[in-house]
């Protein structure tokens, strides 16, 4: 946490968050299917929705070959609250920054993290296209990439994202079923196959680097249902040019509540899968000493007839947001491997095993 935010700020923008929780569902917009995406403006903010997220993370390597990974998500949060409030100063929405680095030299997270209201030109979400920021750590989409950066505690990231293939639309054309009922889905489409180039600060050392990344951007309203306590979910960038995203929705019991996967091979072919054909097996845990969680940070994952195993970069990729997402999860690099060759690489992300995640009312 930055050390601009006192403990008492921080309990009083968690509270609204908590509030948001309590409101019930008809105060935010539904997702639907058929809803036709159109970008420029769908790369930005959706406020009728109750969150939303920006994800980027990606794989690098310095001027040496050391590889590392990162991580850049900035979160939206409507509270349901203070509608009416014509101040600028009102916490209409909150807006959540995570910021790591995984670097197998230091064998942990750099990481850092912030929170702010929205407005006031301090935090903002622009709705007509990418441009999110609190304070200087910044996400925005210029002509045909992206360009993000961050000072943070002991480190720093400057990076520019090239795009160099079209959005991929998740589910059914961007509409992603999370649950059994069609109201727990979000709208999500990845940018993958990004190419990196800028600068990352750890210390007292800069070094240039270079690398690919996955963005994903969701927005929805009833994320998980009340069966739900966390999910599992991998982004690939393969090396053929084909990118695969998977996850499963886990319930109280472990248990596979739920799954999807979508699938763009390298001719630019786009196929989605149903929960059937999705199946998660995890084959290696990881115990943190500072939490006492254990995550599965191996795993083997069947998309179709196709089955890749997920090798993490180091094990512990531990992220303890609580201070402002509430939030403790493993988001970490890994590579893939399918018949024991090494395929792609991407981000593997475990949420809920530390106690259940709630993103919807109760």
């Amino acid at each position: 946490m930055t050390r601009h935010w006192s403990v008492a700020m921080i309990g009083a923008l968690l509270a609204m968050i908590l509030h948001a929780a309590e409101a019930t569902p008809d105060s935010y917009a539904d997702v639907a299917r058929g809803y036709k995406m159109v970008f420029p403006r769908d790369f930005g903010s959706h406020a009728a929705f109750r969150t939303e997220w920006w994800y980027v993370t990606g794989s690098l390597s310095d001027a040496s070959g050391a590889p590392l990974g990162f991580q850049i998500t900035f979160f939206r949060v409507r509270t349901g609250n203070q509608l009416d409030n014509p101040s600028t100063f009102a916490a209409r929405e909150l807006l959540i920054a995570h910021v790591a680095i995984s670097d197998p030299a230091r064998g942990h997270l750099w990481t850092d993290q912030r929170i702010r209201r929205v407005g006031s030109g301090l935090a903002e979400a622009a709705g007509d296209d990418t441009r999110v920021w609190i304070d200087d750590w910044r996400l925005e989409h210029m002509g045909d990439g992206y360009d993000t950066r961050a000072q943070a505690e002991g480190f720093a990231l400057q990076l520019h994202l090239q795009d160099t293939q079209p959005p991929l639309l998740n589910g059914e054309a961007g509409y992603s079923q999370k649950g059994p009922a069609p109201r727990s889905a979000s709208e999500y489409y990845s940018q993958p196959h990004l190419q990196v180039r800028g600068m990352v600060t750890r210390g007292a050392r800069r070094d240039d680097v270079t690398g690919e990344a996955w963005l994903d951007h969701e927005w929805s309203s009833e994320y998980l249902d009340a069966a739900a306590v966390g999910w599992d979910w991998v982004g690939i960038n393969l090396k053929d040019g084909a990118a695969l995203t998977a996850f499963q929705i886990r319930d109280g019991a472990g248990r596979q509540h739920w799954a999807g996967a979508t699938y763009r091979s390298a001719e630019g072919v786009t196929e989605s899968l149903p929960p059937s054909q999705v199946d998660f097996r995890p084959l290696r845990h990881w115990h943190s000493n500072r939490t006492n969680v254990d995550y599965p940070i191996s795993w083997r994952v069947r998309v179709g007839a196709r089955e890749w195993e997920l090798q993490p970069l180091m094990d512990d990729q531990e992220n303890d947001t609580r201070l402002t997402s509430g939030a403790l999860y493993w988001e970490g690099a890994v590579r893939a491997l399918e018949n024991g060759r090494t395929v792609g690489s991407g981000y593997l992300e475990l949420t809920g095993y530390d106690k259940p995640l709630r993103l919807t009312a109760p």
